[in-house]
């Protein structure tokens, strides 16, 4: 059992960390591709937001064409196989037509490689486990990054995109290690009918979008006042990040990690404000950046984690995961856009510490809604919680007190069936305890639905408990 909760899980880490690595190196903002524009003497704006554009389409359209976890598995195939292929022309000094169609080629394909990665994300990485696991890829990815970075700067752009290719390459074989098979996935992954994610997923897209536009402000505001710096923020420019990640990471589980988010935007503000009022040397560089990527751990971990819980209600998972995603991706491109506006403009650091703070003040906003959203869909969990630590005879009383709605009592097997529901039981661990087949247990389980007009197990804690349980318990 071990083992096959374990490797799965493992690969899945390790082919997802390489593709990032990918991604962060050369193509979404990446210092190889600045490199290489630096090396060719070409402008690198149009090549930065065209690939910033084609991840987003790639990360948002995904999962409305691959759903199922062969077809996944083989989206993340061809994207790096396309990847590599669309990687080759940016060794040598070729039309500017071909640079720009090879970077729109791998940027969508990257996209939905990446998007594919949340069904291996559901599948292998139990649901409380997430959080780790997208904080594992994360840091994995930024520390190769790093690495990759100082090639490209210090030795030969050339040198960094090989080595960004070389991370696709054993993405690719970690990749094609994946198992897929709908008997291995059923081992870890109870598929669940999807809850209504409309409205949570409104808010948090919402929420991404408006604060990552500080990350675009960041990329083209704060990185070229201090590129004079580069012996310093070609290695520390993600430390914070991943040292942020880090103590996320690890927080023990009774320590509310929402509280983080408020320390987040009050370290934005901080760092725009400590922008505005420093001067431009690298102890102020320390200072701004250390606050604005420690802040960007706190909420890109926050996210990714959020939407890795947000899986287990649904069965499209790279169509949730994509498009997720793809709300920061476009918040960095706003960003970007508004910051390369302001630079071209010759805008002051103070009009740009307001803008800032404009857009902190509505996220703060925004927060409240969202939390709330976002608590009646994963906090739903607390339901099963009440009803798991009653004793059994106030368990018996709330199942037998409720009626269906035909008015109709569910039978003695089904009142079985629907307690070990309510604990958390997954079909085939139901049809172990009561000693009956699986196929047994379904037909159970699709009888109870249809009695209480219910399509999921998500349906019957809304329906049975919500209301019973939590008034039995105060």
């Amino acid at each position: 059992m071990d083992k096959t909760l374990i490797e799965p899980r493992r690969l899945s880490i390790l082919a997802f960390s390489l593709l990032f690595t990918y991604l962060l190196s050369f193509l979404f903002e990446g210092q190889v591709l600045y490199s290489l524009t630096d090396h060719f003497r070409v402008p690198s704006t149009t090549f930065i937001f065209t690939a910033i554009i084609a991840h987003f389409v790639g990360l948002f359209c995904c999962g409305f064409f691959v759903k199922t976890p062969r077809a996944a598995k083989n989206a993340m195939l061809y994207g790096i196989g396309i990847s590599l292929a669309g990687s080759i022309p940016f060794f040598f000094s070729v039309s500017f037509l071909l640079w720009e169609v090879s970077l729109i080629a791998c940027a969508l394909v990257s996209g939905g490689a990446v998007a594919s990665w949340g069904c291996f994300l559901k599948s292998w990485t139990p649901k409380n486990e997430r959080i780790k696991t997208c904080a594992d890829v994360l840091i994995y990815s930024n520390i190769m990054m790093i690495f990759i970075n100082l090639m490209a700067i210090y030795l030969s752009p050339f040198i960094g995109l090989g080595l960004s290719m070389l991370a696709l390459i054993l993405a690719g074989l970690f990749t094609a290690l994946l198992p897929v098979t709908k008997e291995q996935i059923a081992e870890v992954s109870d598929a669940k009918v999807s809850l209504s994610l409309k409205e949570p997923m409104l808010f948090l897209i919402l929420f991404v979008v408006i604060i990552t536009i500080n990350s675009g402000l960041m990329y083209q505001v704060f990185n070229p006042a201090f590129e004079h710096l580069t012996w310093l923020t070609s290695w520390y420019w993600a430390v914070p990040y991943i040292v942020a990640l880090i103590i996320m990471r690890n927080l023990p589980t009774k320590v509310k990690r929402s509280y983080f988010l408020y320390v987040g935007m009050a370290m934005i503000m901080t760092s725009f404000i400590a922008f505005m009022l420093l001067d431009r040397s690298a102890v102020s560089y320390f200072v701004v950046d250390t606050l604005m990527l420690g802040a960007c751990g706190i909420f890109d971990l926050f996210w990714w984690s959020i939407i890795g819980e947000m899986l287990e209600h649904s069965d499209q998972p790279v169509k949730i995961f994509g498009i997720g995603l793809s709300a920061n991706v476009f918040g960095v491109l706003l960003g970007g856009l508004l910051g390369s506006s302001i630079t071209s403009l010759n805008v002051s650091s103070a009009s740009v510490t307001v803008i800032a703070l404009t857009v902190i003040c509505i996220t703060l906003a925004i927060l409240p809604p969202l939390n709330n959203q976002l608590m009646l869909l994963l906090k739903s969990h607390t339901y099963l919680m009440a009803y798991s630590t009653m004793e059994e005879k106030q368990q018996d009383k709330i199942i037998s007190s409720t009626k269906v709605l035909d008015s109709d009592f569910l039978t003695e097997r089904e009142q079985e069936v629907l307690r070990l529901i309510l604990g958390g039981k997954t079909n085939k661990a139901i049809a172990a305890e009561l000693f009956i087949s699986e196929n047994t247990v379904k037909t159970h389980v699709k009888n109870i639905y249809s009695k209480y007009n219910v399509s999921s197990r998500a349906e019957i804690i809304s329906t049975l408990l919500k209301n019973q349980i939590l008034e039995q318990s105060l």
